[in-house]
């Protein structure tokens, strides 16, 4: 897959990376990734992947930007309040980077998940619903395609990555009767660039081959007291989805 003159100059800086090179950044030119949730979170993961050369991004949300959306969402602009956040992403996305493809998609939902993912080499999952997190982590052990799964709150944010087992089930086996959203608690907005930006360095990794990605391992950021720590995610024997250990 030859790159062209500009596209060499554009990616410059992964093509002398000795973890990525001419193979690395070829694999990322091939990729098709889907990105599901055009929020905080998907945000800065869809800039920085359109930014790395991602050949193909499909955004899943059906919501419309907001102006409360502004203070974190950083694919937007006030002049897209209104408008449907797949469309104003998709300018925004073609204009940083034209040599990726962009293509949208309604909200998923269980019954058409599978569909959705059908093609795509990863999925970033940046919802803030328990219910929607847990749809797509069943529908990509299903497919068994890699998962990025990113989520906020507050000032902590939490990024892993599932591959098989354990799943996203052996963490949260089902929704938690007291799960709360940024609109109720609110969330500092740079947050979300912290944490949607660490998502798409795992995607990045992934496609790659480079490095160790978080793969069964959940890294915890506290942005209030500037500290994070990783810990590993054990596999349950009775999780419905997975069957748990190996």
């Amino acid at each position: 897959m030859a790159f062209s003159d500009s596209e060499v100059e554009r990616y410059a800086r992964h093509l002398v990376l000795r973890e990525i090179g001419g193979p690395g950044q070829q694999r990322l030119k091939a990729a098709r990734v889907l990105i599901v949730g055009a929020g905080g979170l998907g945000s800065p993961a869809a800039l920085y992947l359109a930014a790395a050369g991602v050949g193909h991004l499909t955004l899943s949300d059906s919501d419309t930007v907001g102006l409360s959306n502004l203070q974190r969402q950083v694919l937007f602009s006030t002049q897209d309040i209104g408008a449907a956040k797949t469309d104003a992403a998709r300018s925004r996305l073609a204009a940083l980077n034209p040599h990726v493809g962009i293509a949208a998609v309604p909200a998923v939902k269980a019954d058409t998940l599978a569909g959705v993912i059908e093609g795509h080499d990863l999925v970033l999952d940046g919802t803030d619903n328990f219910e929607t997190r847990l749809a797509v982590s069943d529908a990509c052990l299903t497919a068994q395609v890699p998962l990025v799964s990113g989520a906020i709150g507050r000032w902590t944010g939490q990024v892993g990555v599932f591959q098989g087992r354990p799943c996203y089930r052996c963490l949260v086996p089902e929704v938690p009767p007291d799960a709360e959203t940024c609109v109720a608690v609110g969330v500092v907005g740079a947050l979300a660039g912290v944490i949607g930006s660490m998502m798409a360095l795992e995607a990045i990794k992934l496609l790659t081959a480079a490095g160790s990605a978080l793969t069964g391992r959940l890294l915890i950021y506290d942005g209030l007291a500037g500290e994070s720590r990783t810990v590993r995610i054990a596999a349950d024997p009775a999780c419905p989805a997975c069957g748990g250990g190996s």
